[in-house]
């Protein structure tokens, strides 16, 4: 088997900087060797102290002037404060804009973006259909738009009135899917290109890798991309690092579903809770770049083809620097 370099991008983190703080950093670390940029559809941070919450798709669309590398929405959730057709649009466009660097992250949403609308907030299991009727949409809008034609679509949750995308590339954008369950997972083997995992436990990885590609299987689909939004904390100490976890990012240490919760102040009423030992097999928390390649390389191994780093101190431009340095140079795939 050949070894080559490892494709590590950066998780842009726009629910805790400016957006022109997050293209310095993009820069600054696809220049230190990172490679591509994922940011998450966000309308809302989780606590309020983190303090931002910028356009995504204004963003990456800055993103693309500002580095050379792949654009990936982590995650875009249709079905809410977006018809599937304006995601299709939004999507096509930065695909236009940025041939063959654009590809399209999807998930089935959580409260604290999605509700602001006032729209119904259904259970797990309809989120799901929901997005994968979503994708159903997108996907028409795609393919009817390359061939040049109109659409249309009807089903239980969308309604799609014949048109088509009159700004659009001439290769789709890959659709990936956010999945942490093994029914989903297949799901989506059977429907997109590949899978975005973001907070699995390790030890399941290889079931939703394996359910993906079975799905894909039935379809006569090849093996999907797979895709990690990997959450860690480094400083330049233990305790640092630590006190950035519990401050920055109490995400991480939080042992319950958290797919509900509406409001940056009721999440950070929760967060208060959180301690360091809740870190503990869920997040990787070290001053060591040996410890942070260590796990890096452990993801890479399970079979990953690209992950996104999400530091969470504030920290950001020592943070590449000493990974660029100490981490990258290291980890294959």
């Amino acid at each position: 088997m050949s070894v080559t370099p490892a494709h590590i991008g950066l998780a842009a983190a726009l629910d805790r900087f400016a957006p022109a703080e997050v293209i310095e950093h993009a820069a600054l670390a696809e220049k230190a060797g990172f490679r591509g940029v994922m940011a998450a559809d966000r309308f809302q941070p989780w606590v309020p102290k983190q303090g931002n919450a910028a356009f995504a798709w204004t963003v990456l669309g800055a993103l693309g002037q500002a580095t050379a590398g792949d654009l990936g929405t982590g995650m875009t959730v249709p079905g809410y404060r977006w018809h599937p057709a304006m995601v299709a649009q939004a999507s096509a466009t930065l695909a236009a804009l940025y041939p063959g660097r654009h590809w399209l992250g999807i998930g089935s949403g959580e409260a604290i973006d999605e509700h602001v609308t006032g729209s119904y907030w259904p259970e797990t299991a309809e989120r799901i259909n929901r997005m994968f009727e979503a994708v159903d949409v997108i996907h028409k809008l795609f393919a009817g738009s390359i061939a040049g034609r109109d659409t249309k679509h009807t089903g239980q949750h969308f309604t799609l009135e014949s048109t088509r995308l009159w700004t659009m590339p001439a290769v789709a954008p890959e659709i990936l899917v956010a999945t942490s369950g093994p029914v989903t997972a297949k799901r989506a083997g059977r429907t997109v290109d590949g899978i975005i995992v973001d907070g699995a436990p390790i030890d399941k990885i290889a079931n939703l890798f394996s359910r993906f590609d079975e799905g894909a299987r039935e379809v006569g689909r090849g093996r999907g991309t797979r895709v990690l939004r990997l959450h860690l904390s480094w400083a330049l100490t233990d305790e640092e690092a630590m006190a950035n976890a519990v401050r920055e990012w109490p995400n991480g240490g939080l042992r319950f579903p958290r797919s509900d919760i509406r409001s940056p102040f009721e999440f950070e009423q929760l967060a208060r809770l959180v301690r360091p030992e809740d870190f503990e097999g869920r997040m990787m928390v070290s001053a060591d770049p040996d410890v942070h390649r260590a796990g890096i390389q452990r993801y890479l191994d399970l079979g990953f083809d690209r992950i996104y780093l999400h530091n969470v101190g504030r920290n950001q431009a020592e943070w590449i620097e000493v990974f660029a340095r100490e981490v990258l140079p290291g980890l294959r795939s």
